[in-house]
């Protein structure tokens, strides 16, 4: 795990190390073990390291292959490259490493484009041709690792964050009025390839991008899942189904074990966390280290769900942390968050992480993760009205339980000069829908979420938040061959028992049953759920900061008719919308966004 960034020159001149310089000092926290900058050509790369895998000087990067006329930058982490080194040197080539990164520059020589296929693992890479000057950018399947862009008709820049590409200077930091659209009715996330910046764009996930020297570029959609049935599959039973789905989660936990360093879990106390510390315990794990976090109660919401994790952990021997967050940390946890964001979130969870991760990252480098199984599995309660829906009916009831605000009503809040002439979510989610390869309503909304939602939300604020403390994260619920799996699974059985049914089901006998029965629960921040004392203050002085007034995103009877009622407006799905608006703020001010 680590931070990269480059520039390819299209004009002949030589490229701009010091942008890469100023780029690599905003990823600093992404890789505090080591640095370095490489350039020859039109191309030069950074690179800030997380030793993780091969921890000696010879997995350093950017890593140059003098024999192969390749040199890589890379973040993430190959579960399987051990299996694909011995298969590549069976083929004949040569190692001077035992890193993950030589594997991939070997692994696109011998196999070119399809290489990716090959790789079971998270990853954004970029890998530069000696002899031809081509570019190769490519992302994992499931957009878990990010790679931002900034191209223009005399460069590209690349990088792992958004901020390190505004730190480089001469970006386009506009505000996209579609973007924005798409911020206000999706929770805040914005689809690939935009950004809520006009001149800053994301490689979407799963995708192999080949840029000319003459800039260029031809894109390779590598893998897209299937939200069908299976005609092999016809007459399993929902207890094969079931088993399935466990010795995939099984194989997908053990395969983020590989590490040379070692590797806790953050542990919720929910089913997702609460399923991989047991696989993990029925793998023979000892010592294995879990962390959970908790904050004080507020509006009469509980703070922590430290009863479950406590049992989870107890039943399974594990060196639990538990992590109470004073009340001090929270404000200047808020900030420190909105600093390490990428693109803005919403989500009070990220705050949670940030925390979290700060502590974490004392203990361990490497944690395994829950994130994901809510939208591979139907775990969200927006699902269950879709059952009955008919498939060419899919979009408008999707819209209706999912979206923030319809665009009838983005008026309300968005000012006049903000407001995109056409319904941009509705057109996103119509084009996404009429995709072939999902057959029924909920295959849609999960597929969309799974390959969308999830990539610009839940994966994004995970990677952020732990890597503001140079902490990797896994997901194994989003291991590909897991989530081909689980798109086949029949939607009946994933909504059963209230969602996540199929997972349910199989977990029984594996973790307490009182980690499956309970309610439903999340990462909690109460304060920022129900806005009061400095926590409303900081809110305010965002909007109405000089820099929000001049950029006049917002209708300023709307801002003030939140603030005097801070906690009544709530979006569809129960969201806090004057937290919506003021995060989008308090993001663009520690941008320094004019």
């Amino acid at each position: 795990m680590c931070g990269l960034f480059g520039e390819v020159r299209f004009d002949g001149e030589r490229p701009d190390v010091g942008a890469v310089e100023r780029g690599c000092s905003r990823l600093a926290h992404r890789g505090p073990d080591g640095h370095g900058v490489w350039s020859s050509g039109a191309t030069a790369f950074g690179h800030q390291r997380l030793s993780i895998i091969d921890l000696s000087a010879a997995g350093s990067q950017p890593m140059v292959d003098a024999e192969l006329g390749l040199t890589t930058v890379f973040n993430g982490c190959i579960y399987n490259y051990r299996e694909l080194r011995a298969e590549l040197q069976t083929a004949g080539h040569r190692f001077f490493s035992h890193s993950d990164t030589e594997v991939i520059a070997k692994a696109y020589r011998h196999w070119g484009l399809d290489f990716v296929r090959h790789f079971k693992g998270m990853f954004a890479f970029a890998i530069s041709e000696r002899d031809t000057g081509r570019l190769v950018l490519g992302r994992d399947r499931l957009g878990i690792k990010p790679l931002y862009l900034d191209q223009d008709a005399r460069r590209l820049r690349f990088a792992s964050t958004l901020p390190a590409l505004v730190a480089a200077g001469g970006a386009d930091t506009s505000i996209d009025r579609v973007a924005l659209a798409q911020y206000m009715t999706f929770h805040s996330v914005v689809p690939a390839p935009r950004t809520i910046l006009t001149g800053i764009r994301k490689l979407p996930p799963a995708t192999v991008r080949v840029v000319e020297p003459d800039g260029s570029s031809t894109d390779h959609l590598y893998w897209e899942p299937s939200f069908t049935r299976d005609p092999e599959r016809a007459d399993w039973s929902a207890q094969d189904w079931e088993r399935a789905l466990l010795d995939s989660l099984r194989a997908a936990v053990e395969r983020r074990m590989v590490s040379d360093v070692p590797v806790g879990v953050l542990l919720s106390g929910g089913i997702d966390s609460s399923l991989v510390v047991a696989l993990l315990a029925e793998a023979g794990q000892r010592d294995l280290m879990t962390f959970s976090i908790g904050f004080d109660s507020a509006g009469g919401e509980s703070g922590d769900e430290f009863e479950y994790s406590d049992l989870v952990a107890r039943h399974f021997g594990t060196r639990h942390h538990r992590i109470p967050i004073d009340s001090s940390r929270l404000l200047p946890g808020i900030d420190g968050a909105v600093s390490a964001m990428s693109e803005p979130m919403v989500s009070h969870d990220c705050v949670a992480f940030y925390l979290l991760s700060q502590d974490v990252a004392r203990s361990v480098k490497v944690v395994q993760s829950g994130q994901g199984a809510d939208e591979v599995l139907g775990g969200y309660d927006w699902y269950p009205p879709l059952a009955r829906v008919p498939r060419n009916e899919a979009v408008e009831a999707y819209s209706q339980v999912f979206f923030d605000r319809r665009y009838d009503r983005l008026g309300d809040v968005l000012a006049p000069g903000w407001m995109p002439d056409r319904d941009v979510a509705t057109e996103f989610v119509t084009e996404a829908f009429a995709r072939p390869g999902a057959d029924e309503a909920v295959d849609a909304a999960l597929r969309n979420d799974t390959t969308v939602m999830l990539v610009d939300d839940p994966v994004k604020r995970v990677d952020n938040m732990t890597m503001a403390s140079g902490l990797e994260a896994r997901v194994p619920f989003l291991d590909h061959e897991l989530v081909e799996l689980a798109g086949r699974i029949p939607p009946a059985l994933k909504l059963a028992d209230g969602g996540k049914g199929v997972l349910k089901r199989a977990a029984r006998g594996v973790v307490p049953d009182a980690v499956i029965d309970r309610t439903k629960g999340y990462f909690p921040v109460p304060a920022i759920r129900q806005l009061e004392g400095p926590y409303l203050e900081r809110v305010r002085q965002a909007l109405t900061d000089p820099a929000a007034r001049a950029r006049g995103l917002f209708r300023t009877d709307a801002v003030e008719r939140m603030l005097a009622a801070p906690n009544e407006t709530r979006t569809t799905l129960g969201s806090n919308a004057l937290w919506q608006l003021a995060l989008l703020e308090m993001w663009l001010q520690d941008m320094d966004i004019r």
